[in-house]
């Protein structure tokens, strides 16, 4: 039976990355391409302050070619228009699926099956509705290794910048946050796992503190400089 090729949305975090594993796992799919946005003036993957360089790395260590989608603006027109011009050209090899990470936020999936619905494709989500909760403890215990690359300090405390996800960082989370994150309280770096053949190397340079207005509101984000 011929696998079905899909491409796998990839942000290079733990949730991108543990989709792809229970992908893999199925064996179902055939994995064609890993596909990443990139913030173009300064190469970086944009709420995670990954630099491109790392994102390549792990696409080689992991063995799936990587589609880089540079955006310019950060505005929702362009990121649209991009995007559909990207996926036909998947469309143009015979791919019809695109895979997310996405765990249960339903506004997120609705916006991303429009998009798909308007080329003619459809979207694969690994881990929907599954219990964050035990996802994160699963995602640990499997042996995958993720260090904390950015926060929004008003719901995480700045201590939890720039270590490893473990059990550790979990039980030092604030009650009301999500262990993975998922309403964007904090982004990752995968780095090592079972979807690796070997680790991915980087540096620490020390925090960078940034700052985002939003409806006339401040929002303060460290990120973990790396390279």
């Amino acid at each position: 039976m011929q696998k079905e090729a899909i491409v796998m949305s990839w942000s290079g975090g733990k949730d991108s990355s543990y989709a792809l594993y229970q992908i893999l796992k199925e064996g179902k799919y055939d994995v064609k391409y890993l596909l990443t946005n990139i913030f173009k003036p300064n190469k970086r993957v944009s709420m995670h302050g990954v630099p491109e360089s790392l994102i390549k790395q792990q696409a080689e260590n992991i063995g799936i070619p990587l589609i880089t989608m540079y955006i310019e603006e950060k505005t929702h027109d362009e990121y649209d228009l991009k995007m559909k011009e990207v996926l036909l050209k998947f469309k143009a090899e015979g791919i019809q699926t695109v895979a997310f990470g996405d765990i249960f936020l339903e506004d997120l999936k609705t916006y991303r099956e429009m998009r798909l619905a308007e080329v003619d494709m459809k979207a694969l989500f690994p881990l929907w509705k599954q219990a964050t909760s035990t996802l994160a403890k699963q995602f640990i215990n499997e042996g995958f290794k993720t260090h904390i690359c950015s926060i929004d300090t008003a719901k995480i405390p700045k201590e939890l910048i720039g270590i490893d996800y473990s059990n550790s960082f979990l039980n030092q989370l604030p009650k009301n946050i999500d262990p993975c994150g998922e309403n964007g309280e904090f982004h990752s770096f995968c780095y090592d796992g079972p979807i690796y053949k070997k680790r991915v190397k980087f540096q620490k340079n020390g925090i960078v503190t940034k700052t985002y207005k939003h409806d006339q509101q401040e929002y303060y984000y460290l990120f973990s400089d790396l390279s």
